[in-house]
């Protein structure tokens, strides 16, 4: 099943039911948004995750793990049983974009945490870890390698 959302970067634009993801409480700052679209940019790292509801309401996400191979956290046991997860689990990170994607950082403080089979979706904020909202991406581990790699 496909439908039909209104965005501010790219007018209207299809999404597929699969790409709907529900936030039951929303997000922080933004807890009357529930409903978003995770849609892929094409060859590269990134996500824009769209609310459905607001057209000017959109956020830049990127896997994590790709930009720094090593990070990790314990997802609390209660955070699991929210969103129903037993093992698969999608882990993306806000990305705040600056004058170039180097000067860009990604808050790996705050991952979203999604449930793959039934579309659920939170950010959870970390505690007790060094992790902070803003991570330059060109500091990362592994973000000279996949720089390059965007560059070919």
């Amino acid at each position: 099943m496909t439908m039909i959302i209104e965005t501010s970067s790219w007018g209207k634009i299809e999404v597929q039911e699969d790409q709907i993801v529900q936030f039951h409480r929303g997000i922080p700052g933004f807890e009357e948004e529930t409903t978003f679209a995770i849609l892929p940019y094409e060859n590269s790292p990134f996500h824009m995750m769209q609310s459905v509801q607001e057209p000017g309401l959109s956020f830049l996400l990127a896997d994590p793990f790709l930009f720094e191979p090593q990070y990790e956290f314990e997802l609390p046991q209660h955070e699991a049983a929210e969103l129903q997860i037993d093992e698969e689990v999608n882990v993306l990170c806000i990305v705040t974009t600056g004058v170039s994607l180097s000067d860009s950082s990604i808050n790996l403080l705050a991952p979203i945490v999604i449930n793959p089979i039934n579309r659920q979706g939170k950010q959870i904020v970390l505690h007790d870890t060094a992790y902070v909202t803003r991570h330059k991406l060109s500091e990362l581990s592994a973000a000279e390698q996949l720089f390059a790699k965007e560059g070919e």
